[in-house]
């Protein structure tokens, strides 16, 4: 979990330094679509557009765009129609890749993925080629600073957690993906509150990744990330600490 845990610092950070607000809204803006098409638009009945509503407000995404979004998809707006789509795959030295993506051309989207995998050392994998690598799992997590970690812990387990990890100044609370949103209640019910939560695909072993190697990682996994119609990427690399702080600085 630790790489993944980590690129997803990586991607927080460069939002704000890179100022990729807009890039963010975009994406965001299409998962709160595809999930209100597929689900209905009330968030109180539909726990993926709940998360992706939440997820939107964490990244101070206005009101109102996050209302059009949602009836772009339940079609009281006029709209571009898009799908879901994953993509599995290698990067350098083998590392196993899971790409989650939403289009509107298939064709194009899989074309352009596969060309940013080759120039950057990978290559495009059939479907079920790294899924078993993964687990689909909720994550929850809580700024370090701001709460003792015997009370995070206390409070996720009694909310139904499996686990609870620390790393990065943060603490990393792990669910099932039935009980996500549960344990989220149970956290604020008990007065934590948490910084951002997601489902990922959180690797079942790691492959350690660093010097050159890593670096070379990194680019594709940035751009990968900079593809608009890429929403999440996830890895089994457990990435160099001193590559990973050069990125971060």
């Amino acid at each position: 979990m630790a790489g993944h845990n980590k690129w997803s610092q990586i991607k927080r950070k460069k939002a704000v330094n890179d100022q990729k607000r807009g890039k963010i809204f975009t994406k965001l803006i299409r998962e709160i679509s595809v999930a209100a098409r597929e689900g209905g638009g009330d968030p109180d009945y539909n726990p993926r557009l709940r998360l992706a509503v939440d997820t939107a407000k964490s990244e101070n995404m206005p009101l109102e765009n996050i209302e059009r979004a949602i009836k772009r998809g339940t079609g009281e707006l006029e709209g571009v129609n898009y799908e879901d789509v994953t993509y599995e795959g290698y990067g350098p030295n083998g590392v196993a890749l899971y790409i989650t993506a939403t289009t509107d051309n298939l064709k194009r989207t899989v074309a352009e993925v596969r060309h940013i995998l080759d120039k950057n050392g990978g290559n495009l994998g059939t479907d079920g080629s790294v899924a078993w690598q993964f687990d689909r799992k909720g994550q929850i997590f809580v700024d370090a600073s701001r709460y003792h970690e015997e009370a995070v812990m206390e409070a996720a387990l009694e909310a139904g957690a499996e686990d609870m990890t620390s790393g990065d100044g943060e603490f990393i609370v792990q669910t099932d993906v039935s009980s996500f949103h549960e344990v989220q209640n149970g956290l604020k019910g008990a007065g934590v509150e948490f910084t951002h939560a997601e489902l990922a695909m959180v690797p079942k072993n790691e492959m350690d990744v660093a010097g050159p190697e890593a670096e070379r990682f990194l680019k594709l996994l940035d751009a990968l990330d900079d593809h608009d119609d890429v929403q999440k990427v996830y890895s089994n690399a457990n990435i160099d600490d001193q590559v990973m702080a050069e990125a971060l600085s």
